[in-house]
């Protein structure tokens, strides 16, 4: 019987999906059958009750201040600034002003919270430049796709707030834990590129006029802004002055500062950056109601709890459970966006991860990354019509193969076996 109502809501839910029906009211019409269909209490009152609770969470602040945050930096010169600031020093390095792209992006990506901010701020400054100094279209379209997901891990993120308020866990300390995965998978992504230039030296154009470490110097001023935002945000959270949601706030404060000392703060820019900050919270809040709702039925079908007992029963090590978690949310990438596929599934598989004794501080890091490469392969999609068209490959061959290579040294090192550092940061 469990297996039928599994079966049947898997496939009404998909059905719906497919349909192209919203996500939020797709899980919403599941949710509503399933509890009129295989549960005794009365669907509108706990659908009323479920949807209040999820959405007037003071956590859940911090969000909709975040993406705005980021709609705001979008339209300003930020990313004409790092591009002035950083490439005087990457002459010498080899792959030259490729490495903008990846440092860009994780700088960009500390002030931003979204991938696709991130992607699209710092991919309309350094393609056309990248371009027009004649780099290899699919090295430039590959490290920007890599990098660009960087905004789902580096804090202040979108998916980490999303997936703290699903699972209960504080999203500062998961902020604490996603900095040092970030700064290694650009790391990953920087050597990658080093050994690719070394390999096809002839690809790579010749630099630019050679500047003196004082003329360096001079146009690392650009990066002031930037740096004095992440200091602002991340450092009132690290040195802990302030919460999330109040070094939220102060990101928007500074955000709209910098616009209007850049002179691109006008009332048009303004209304802009806050309607499409609304638009994007209205459908993340209506996927937020969705699921919980969908988790609050299927806890009253006691789906869940049963599936926490089968996987249990298999005997499956940590590592197995992940490998094959790994899996299925990569297949699942393929149908949904990264934040709907962590609100649809932790009701889930939360009771199940912590059966196993996973800390679910660690599985937070562990799931954005795996939820960044699904994601990344929709990056590549839509930026090969840019320029990459030709490599259609990009996903399997550049930046996604050090993704992968992130994603197995994470789960291999993982602190399952005996307490680790993000396992301290995930107790009191």
């Amino acid at each position: 019987m469990d297996a039928f109502i599994t079966a049947l809501l898997i496939v009404l839910l998909f059905g719906l999906l497919g349909s192209g029906l919203w996500i939020g009211l797709s899980l919403l019409g599941v949710a509503w059958i399933g509890m009129e269909l295989f549960t005794s209490r009365p669907a509108g009152d706990a659908m009323a009750v479920t949807i209040w609770g999820s959405l007037s969470s003071w956590t859940l602040t911090a969000l909709p201040l975040f993406v705005w945050m980021g709609e705001i930096l979008f339209r300003t010169k930020l990313s004409e600034d790092m591009f002035k600031g950083l490439a005087p020093w990457l002459s010498r390095v080899p792959g030259r002003l490729l490495h903008t792209n990846i440092i860009g992006c994780t700088i960009f990506a500390a002030v931003s919270g979204s991938s696709a901010a991130t992607c699209a701020t710092i991919g309309k400054m350094t393609l056309p430049e990248l371009e027009k100094r004649g780099y290899p279209p699919d090295m430039t379209i590959g490290t920007l796709a890599g990098a660009g997901t960087l905004g789902l891990l580096i804090p202040p993120s979108i998916i980490m707030i999303v997936y703290g308020v699903s699972a209960d866990v504080s999203i500062t300390r998961l902020f604490i834990a996603g900095v040092i995965p970030g700064l290694v998978l650009a790391g990953l992504f920087m050597a990658y590129t080093i050994v690719w230039a070394l390999v096809h030296p002839d690809r790579i154009p010749p630099p630019d006029r050679e500047m003196t470490f004082g003329e360096k110097v001079y146009a690392s001023r650009h990066l002031i802004p930037v740096v004095a935002l992440i200091a602002l945000v991340l450092g009132s959270i690290y040195v802990g002055i302030a919460t999330a949601t109040e070094a939220a706030a102060l990101g928007v404060v500074g955000a709209l500062a910098l616009s209007w000392i850049q002179g691109s703060l006008s009332a048009r820019v303004f209304a802009e950056s806050l309607l499409g900050a609304t638009r994007l919270y209205c459908m993340i809040a209506l996927i937020l109601a969705g699921a919980a709702f969908l988790t609050l039925a299927m806890g009253y079908i006691g789906l869940p709890r049963r599936l926490a007992e089968f996987i249990g029963g298999l005997g499956l090590t940590q590592f197995w459970l992940l490998f094959w978690l790994m899996l299925f949310y990569i297949l699942l990438g393929c149908f949904l966006d990264g934040i709907s596929m962590v609100v649809l599934t932790m009701g889930v598989i939360l009771p199940t991860i912590v059966k196993a004794g996973i800390d679910l501080v660690w599985f937070g890091i562990f799931i954005v990354l795996v939820v960044e490469m699904a994601d990344r392969a929709r990056v590549d999609a839509a930026l090969l019509p840019h320029g990459g068209g030709r490599r259609a490959d990009l996903f399997l061959s550049r930046p996604g193969l050090v993704a992968a290579l992130a994603d197995v040294i994470n789960y291999c090192s993982s602190p399952w076996r005996k307490p680790g550092p993000l396992r301290a940061l995930g107790r009191p």
